[in-house]
């Protein structure tokens, strides 16, 4: 009977121990309450197809860039098209894309071309993203993509400001120029006079 008891209390005083070394323990720090969750960009909404060389060339040239315009491509895939502008006009350039392996092999672009003065890529959504210094803008998204950009290209964009978009239009604002380049198309647009905003 002594042996049982003796027992019990030994039972009881590994509970006890247990539950003050819980006690003591120290517990996983809560989340602050006003720790805002980070902002994920969007998945891409095409797949990345670059432009070819002899069409960023022909939509350079359509857009008559000189060297103290400031070239923007919102969807810059590879950096191609700011780069080439930066090597064979000296401008500066800034590619926006939403896909982060896009902005590494841009930026690895750049330096290999040695224009990292003179460009630099952002990991941006086109439709949040501010390119309001832009003289040039370079696309190659989709119709809807274009059309559903247009407002905001009209909106913050300086009027005189040049667009240039490989393959796709924008919708019933009809383009000033067009070109084919083996067998691709190029449209051009000029920002208007705010009075002559296409509506």
């Amino acid at each position: 009977m002594k042996r049982k008891a003796n027992l019990l209390l030994l039972f009881v005083a590994v509970i006890l121990a247990a539950s003050c070394a819980n006690a003591q323990s120290p517990q996983p720090a809560k989340k602050a309450a006003n720790s805002a969750p980070k902002k994920e960009l969007r998945k891409p909404d095409i797949h990345y197809v670059p432009t070819p060389q002899e069409v960023v060339d022909e939509m350079l040239r359509m857009a008559d860039v000189k060297k103290e315009d400031v070239v923007y491509d919102l969807g810059c895939g590879d950096g191609r098209i700011v780069i080439t502008a930066a090597k064979r006009y000296g401008t500066r350039g800034v590619g926006i894309d939403i896909d982060p392996e896009r902005i590494k092999e841009s930026e690895e672009n750049a330096r290999a071309a040695g224009v990292t003065d003179q460009v630099k890529f952002r990991l941006e959504d086109i439709f949040e993203a501010d390119f309001k210094e832009a003289t040039v803008v370079t696309l190659y998204l989709l119709d809807r993509l274009n059309e559903q950009l247009r407002p905001k290209l009209l909106r913050d964009l300086k009027p005189g400001t040049r667009i240039v978009s490989h393959a796709f239009r924008m919708g019933d604002w009809e383009p000033e120029k067009s070109a084919e380049v083996d067998g691709k198309m190029i449209y051009f647009w000029t920002v208007p006079a705010r009075k002559d905003q296409p509506k």
